[in-house]
């Protein structure tokens, strides 16, 4: 899975099975934000090899800047999860989650 101290080469897979289809009013949001997530930790794999392996300075600054867009976007999903969970949960859902 990974070549190295913070070098992920591959991306993460989703939780989600055939065996519990989602409606099509629920899958886009819960999997866009999987995805937009997917996406911007893929997006830093490039600087990071730079920084860790070669010591480019300007990479470090770039994984930096990417960090705090990741701390960003995970506390809009938190919030956004709670506020939906806060809300209640879907129709036909166990209480035991």
């Amino acid at each position: 899975m990974s070549d190295g101290p913070g070098m992920v080469t591959t991306l993460m897979e989703t939780n989600r099975t055939s065996d519990h289809p989602e409606s099509p009013s629920q899958a886009p949001a819960p999997i866009a934000r999987f995805v937009e997530l997917q996406q911007l930790v893929a997006g830093m794999q490039s600087d990071f090899e730079k920084f860790y392996r070669d010591g480019n300075k300007a990479a470090g600054t770039r994984v930096r800047n990417s960090m705090q867009e990741l701390k960003t976007l995970a506390q809009a999903i938190r919030t956004e999860v709670q506020t939906i969970k806060n809300e209640g949960k879907p129709a036909g859902e166990s209480e035991a989650d």
